[in-house]
């Protein structure tokens, strides 16, 4: 972790209370992100609690990695692994969340993240129990990703519920949107622009760039240094919001003309029983499936593929941002976004892959072949994927996430009797006159 000297000018420190259904050692990209914000916040002298659902297990040890310094607090409940949740486990861990954040002693900030959909509605709330102030951290924009997931409600009930998101948004001291899109859109929801803010997320800090020769996962999938192979993967979760549709007709066409390449998908999610099931019938054999890997294989994992794939449905732009594409870009390697080509990742791939149509695979397929045919062009953009991916990361989210927090926390009443931290000289030049990254 890069040093970062965040002083406390006051006897009580900050408090901040985040609310998400997922916390380390559960799976789930917020619960990842909130672990890395959450340590960071711990180390420079805030009191941080997080509210999750499940429950710890008798003699579960923490991961190696895990975050130190913070109050977990489980609902000992959950939403069922498997299958499609239900409208009523989502509203069932909602209560619960809620129910037990309202319980706890208060706080000087409450976040709430968006797992589950619609936990927005209960921050302002959850903020007035408490006397604090109130940050809702946007990951997924709900209700609108609800159809889009293939969530069906009645017209009115939607409606109803975007309107009810809309005001709970603007009750809400700060947002923060994850992507530009995401951004506007909240915008266009009436919440003010001096309380939206963009804070994209950022790689995982265990990932680094691995040279593919030696690659101990390479070797695990039969591929050899020197044999001519280019492994094409997708890594993350595969949910209803991605689309393979494109990646398997494109496996479908280089099957045969082109037997050196292998497509890996690594991972978990609702998506992978459908792509298996349609990878059995098309009789894929230039395509593997490999479950969750844990974090610590995980920069093996990224490094050993030669192109990344990235996926999104048209139809969410602006509701999700592809954070894995950060991830993919610490490993040093080039990615095929294959998603809307006004959508948040196009900038952000640009110069080191490329944008096409989830749904075209002739597309896919030739793009595949021609960065499987140039060694070079793959080194350069990787180069430029690790260099852009480099700019901006836990610790500089989290220097600026605090400095938000903290101004919100000023901004009440009640939060009068304590002084933001202040970050120390090397912190500040670690985030100094740095952009902020697309996406």
């Amino acid at each position: 972790m890069q040093f970062m000297c965040w002083c406390t000018v006051a006897l009580d420190p900050l408090s901040i209370m985040f609310v998400n259904r997922v916390f380390p050692p559960d799976r789930g990209a917020t619960g990842r992100c909130l672990a890395d914000l959450g340590g960071r916040l711990a180390a420079a002298g805030w009191r941080v609690t997080v509210v999750t659902d499940g429950a710890v297990a008798e003699g579960a040890t923490p991961r190696p990695d895990a975050p130190t310094g913070i109050a977990v607090h489980r609902t000992g409940g959950s939403v069922p692994e498997g299958g499609r949740p239900s409208v009523r486990a989502y509203l069932d861990s909602l209560c619960r969340l809620t129910g037990l954040a309202l319980r706890l002693p208060r706080h000087d900030v409450i976040v709430t993240m968006t797992d589950p959909p619609m936990l927005a509605l209960a921050g302002p709330m959850l903020a007035a129990r408490h006397g604090a102030a109130s940050l809702h951290w946007c990951h997924d924009l709900y209700p609108d990703l609800l159809p889009v997931l293939g969530v069906g409600m009645p017209a009115a009930v939607l409606g109803l519920a975007r309107r009810g998101m809309a005001r709970a948004l603007r009750r809400h001291d700060r947002v923060v949107a994850i992507g530009r899109c995401m951004r506007d859109r909240i915008a266009d929801m009436g919440v003010a622009a001096d309380r939206l803010t963009l804070l994209p997320n950022w790689p995982d800090p265990v990932i680094r760039p691995q040279s593919a020769a030696g690659n101990g996962f390479r070797r695990s999938l039969g591929l050899e240094d020197g044999d001519g192979r280019i492994l094409i993967a997708y890594s993350g979760t595969l949910g209803l919001a991605h689309p393979m549709n494109g990646v398997l007709d494109a496996a479908a066409r280089l099957q045969e003309s082109d037997p050196a390449l292998l497509f890996l998908l690594t991972g978990e999610g609702r998506g992978f029983a459908a792509v298996e099931e349609a990878a059995r019938s098309r009789g894929l054999r230039n395509l593997r499936r490999l479950p969750w890997q844990p974090a610590g294989r995980l920069a093996e994992s990224l490094s050993a593929a030669d192109l990344h794939l990235v996926t999104m449905d048209p139809a969410a732009d602006g509701m999700i941002v592809p954070s894995k594409l950060a991830g993919v870009q610490a490993a040093g390697r080039p990615c095929l976004f294959l998603g809307p080509r006004g959508g948040e990742a196009v900038a952000r791939v640009a110069g080191c892959g490329l944008t096409i149509d989830p749904f075209d695979g002739a597309a896919i397929a030739d793009a595949v072949r021609a960065y499987a045919a140039d060694p070079a062009r793959r080194a350069v953009e990787g180069a430029l994927a690790a260099r852009r991916a480099a700019g901006w990361t836990a610790d500089h989210a989290a220097a600026a996430f605090a400095d938000l927090a903290a101004g919100a926390a000023k901004g009440r009443a009640t939060a009068k009797r304590a002084v933001r931290p202040v970050m120390g000289r090397a912190a500040a030049r670690s985030v100094e006159g740095r952009p902020v990254p697309n996406a």
